[in-house]
């Protein structure tokens, strides 16, 4: 089973931020990401378990660079290039405009982008 990323559904859209996302391929959900510089999702997550993502991905970053703090207080820098696994307990903000393909088990994602999308909400 394949799909063309222009056939993955926008999931989120704003100023220089594209987020298409398809749930369940394989269990998986497949997220092509583009993220602007500054954006911060740890207001984001409060509420969740420890105020951190519990969901556990992995990706490769395509370009631009992402902090990710980690519950247990590590830091690190992913870029360009970099293929990566984020376990769960973590927060992340973009550094540099960031452009990444993303693999998450899709019920923990989903719980996750419900929650952010409340948040958002809120914030509006």
């Amino acid at each position: 089973m394949k799909i063309n990323k222009k056939n993955i559904p926008v999931t989120m859209e704003g100023p220089g931020t594209v987020m298409r996302t398809i749930e369940n391929l394989g269990g998986m959900s497949v997220c092509f990401n583009e993220l602007p510089k500054g954006t911060d999702f740890t207001p984001l997550l409060n509420g969740l378990d420890n105020n951190s993502c519990h969901c556990p991905h992995w990706g490769y970053v395509l370009s631009g660079r992402l902090l990710v703090k980690y519950d247990d207080g590590k830091e690190e820098i992913l870029s360009e290039g970099d293929v990566y696994y984020l376990p769960n307990g973590h927060t992340a903000i973009v550094q540099e405009d960031l452009k990444v393909i993303e693999f998450s088990p899709s019920k923990e994602f989903d719980e996750v982008m419900t929650h952010v999308g409340k948040k958002m909400a809120e914030l509006s």
